[in-house]
């Protein structure tokens, strides 16, 4: 039966040749001729999405860098970004239709000196804050530095769990002393990057005791896990099954998960199959979870690495690749029934990967400058006002 079967797909390419000619003269297929290469359709949008930029916390600006910001090269040593700086990517993501800052939030208990980094950045952002943009925290969970594996589950290692837990009594200041910090659905949004990494032998009973410890501070918790880039819905289901609310993957589209080139060749396609099966089985398979699309504008992994030889996702396009992208991301948002209508952009200000929506400026090192229009594209593509 095997052989017959594989008689009968030869048989069939063969037969096929007028639709992939790519057979008969050898050279190999084309992106256009690729199953995936279908056009991504403009979305129309009728009522807003909610818009999130990760803002970087990054301690020199990489002189490799060749663009320069609209407003020049900055330094946050130790978390200080100068305060017109943040006023004015406060201006300029207003501008875009940008709802929110996603500020990284590391361990007070376990890695302490990053920590203060993280809250000075934001604090920081409080104080210029004119009141026009939100906020949220993104926990960023250090499996190594809380000292949890598989063979060291955090029920097992109770020290572990309790400085998670202060971790989040920590956290809750800023949920407390801020009208500006997000909420969904009336529930306090936080974010928990690596969540795939919340190792436990019962993630439900571990989220129960961090919703339970938040709740006895006065929260109601919208938790969203953050999974590896290019990961199967189901290879992680034991993590976030009965444990978060929302799921996004680590940007696909940036330096994490662009690494295959047959993924650069149909990227927003990719991206869209990857995508629509995982929403699906979120939502139909893990208990009603919602989705939440993250969308980077562009990617240049030489920046840091000059010999990479991964894909370069450029800003040669005039913006055309991340348009696809932005409707990519609506196709793929929770809008239906019980859906929050949320998207991330990573990033606000990755320079170091050129993944940055924050505009740039006429400079001396040989590039053409892209200005405000990746602004223009977000408030475009999200927003009902121009």
């Amino acid at each position: 039966m095997k052989k017959l079967f594989l008689f009968l797909v030869a048989a069939g390419l063969l037969a096929s040749c007028k639709k992939w000619p790519f057979l008969k003269d050898n050279t190999g297929p084309s992106p256009s001729s690729n199953v995936l290469a279908y056009t991504i359709p403009d979305i129309f949008v009728t009522k807003d999405y909610t818009v999130g930029a990760f803002y970087y916390n990054f301690t020199t600006f990489n002189t490799s860098v060749k663009r320069v910001p609209v407003v020049g090269d900055y330094n946050m040593p130790s978390g200080a970004v100068p305060p017109a700086v943040m006023a004015a990517h406060i201006a300029q993501a207003a501008r875009a239709g940008i709802d929110y800052f996603l500020f990284a939030y590391r361990s007070p208990t376990k890695d302490n000196a990053n920590w203060k980094n993280d809250s000075t950045l934001i604090k920081t952002f409080i104080g210029q804050n004119p009141g026009t943009m939100k906020f949220a925290l993104a926990y960023s969970l250090n499996s190594g530095a809380l000292g949890i594996s598989n063979t060291a589950p955090l029920e097992k290692t109770p020290v572990a769990l309790n400085n998670m837990l202060a971790d989040f009594t920590r956290a809750a200041a800023a949920f407390e002393n801020d009208p500006n910090y997000v909420k969904v659905n009336g529930k306090t949004l936080l974010y928990i990057e690596a969540a795939e990494n919340m190792f436990s032998n019962n993630n439900i009973a571990i989220y129960d005791s961090i919703r339970t410890h938040l709740s006895a501070l006065g929260f109601t918790m919208y938790l969203v896990g953050m999974q590896d880039p290019w990961s199967p819905p189901a290879r992680y289901i034991d993590r976030f099954q009965g444990c978060v609310d929302a799921i996004y993957h680590n940007s696909l589209s940036g330096n994490a998960g662009l690494t295959q080139w047959d993924r650069w060749y149909v990227l927003p396609q990719a991206m869209d199959q990857n995508w629509e099966y995982s929403r699906a089985y979120f939502r139909d398979s893990m208990g009603g979870i919602n989705y939440i699309p993250d969308i980077s504008p562009a990617c240049d992994p030489t920046i840091t690495t000059a010999n990479s030889t991964n894909p370069i996702y450029p800003r040669t396009d005039g913006g055309a690749m991340f348009k696809q992208l932005c409707n990519v991301a609506k196709m793929n948002a929770d809008t239906g029934a019980g859906g929050i209508r949320m998207v991330l952009i990573d990033s606000w200000n990755q320079w170091q990967y050129d993944m940055q929506l924050e505009p740039d400026t006429v400079n001396t090192k040989g590039v053409t400058p892209y200005g405000e229009s990746y602004l223009d594209i977000v408030r475009q593509e999200f927003k009902t006002t121009k």
